[in-house]
């Protein structure tokens, strides 16, 4: 028996030195947390500059922390990131946080120096966790990935409508099916410099199968019918005034509605399947008025609690999906949910994020539908 009584001391240090280090890491975050927490609380409140779809997550995170008031001011991205610039110049510092799309960040706020490294600002155990996320690690759009965070991962392509009783879409297995001559004249979409078509047609532009070369076909050769109200272009096409719609925002709603109306199952089609992060990222914002309570809203923003939040209020009829995968999906919208089993590549990659040129060539686009006409 002697031997067995020499070895377990041996393994109780052991377990003490492993279980014991735990302990103080596991001590470190939690005290770290409590400090910021109390600090947020004295400061009160959090002021939140977003795209308006997000606005009823303010009273979700208020009934988590009462203590700390959401204070949101909401717009279009451009609109509030020109805000934001507007005010830094000024010398009034008033957002702590924007909440919106990639492109307004990475073409206005970062090259302005308006932003603090959010990646710093992480420390609760769950949010640090990358394996709680689609990609198995952090998604950033900026090029030095700490700045501009991708919350949400809705599939690409769904955005491209048909009309249920005009068009077979068994007949389609491809985007450059779009560009068969039969379908001239017969397609309808939002304005190419749209900003509400920028997703796609990033995903377009960038697509090594697609690309520039695809983009002027389409919008050039088709004789597209050209819109900037997608919801009127969702009408036209439930009305079967048009075989196809690029651009139709409001089809879960449609679909409800009973109208002639679904969404082709892009994900399918030889240029593969792919998501992107659409309107969801959220960076904190250079000499924030009130630091504490920003890490604290963005750590519960990214947990599991924040994100399923985001699922269900944010933008009903066409609720998002967040790239948390230890969430339900049951409350997802439809043209948004993943299918579970298929790989999808991740639209929201920095390289990707490069807008100027795809604007550049949509205004070109419509110089020459205009000279055209």
């Amino acid at each position: 028996m002697q031997p067995i009584l020499m070895v377990v001391p041996g393994l109780v240090f052991a377990l003490y030195f492993f279980v014991g280090a735990s302990s103080v890491v596991l001590a470190d975050w939690k005290l770290e947390w409590e400090k910021i927490v109390a600090a947020a609380k004295k400061e009160g409140r959090v002021t939140v500059y977003m795209h308006s779809a997000f606005q009823p997550i303010a009273p979700a995170f208020m009934e988590k922390y009462p203590e700390i008031k959401v204070i949101t001011v909401s717009g279009r991205g451009a609109d509030v990131g020109s805000r934001i610039i507007a005010e830094a110049r000024a010398g009034k510092n008033l957002a702590d946080i924007y909440i919106g799309g990639p492109h307004t960040v990475n073409s206005m706020l970062l090259p302005a120096g308006l932003l603090e490294p959010l990646k710093d600002a992480l420390i609760l155990p769950e949010v640090l966790d990358e394996t709680k996320w689609i990609t198995g690690r952090h998604r950033f759009t900026d090029p030095e990935g700490k700045y501009n965070y991708a919350f949400l991962a809705n599939r690409t392509g769904e955005t491209l409508a048909y009309n249920t009783r005009l068009v077979n879409p068994k007949d389609f297995d491809s985007y450059w099916d779009l560009v068969d001559p039969k379908w001239k004249g017969k397609i309808v979409s939002l304005e190419p410099t749209e900003r509400r078509l920028g997703g796609t047609m990033q995903y377009l532009y960038y697509h090594p199968n697609l690309g520039p070369k695809y983009v002027k076909r389409l919008f050039t050769e088709m004789n597209l019918t050209l819109a900037a109200d997608p919801r009127l272009i969702t009408d036209w096409l439930g009305q079967g005034r048009f075989h196809i719609c690029l651009g139709c925002i409001d089809v879960g709603q449609a679909i409800q509605q009973g109208l002639a109306i679904s969404v082709f199952d892009t994900d399918t089609w030889k240029e593969g399947a792919s998501f992107s992060t659409s309107g969801g990222t959220i960076s904190l914002v250079k000499k924030s008025p009130d630091p504490n309570a920003a890490r604290v809203f963005v750590n519960w923003f990214l947990s599991r609690e924040g994100q399923l939040a985001v699922q269900k209020l944010t933008d009903p009829g066409r609720h998002p999906n967040s790239g948390r995968i230890d969430i339900p999906k049951d409350m997802v919208s439809p043209m948004n949910r993943l299918v579970p089993g298929r790989e999808y590549s991740d639209a929201s990659k920095p390289e990707w994020q490069v807008m100027k040129p795809i604007y550049d060539l949509a205004e070109d686009i419509m110089r020459q539908i205009k000279r055209k006409g």
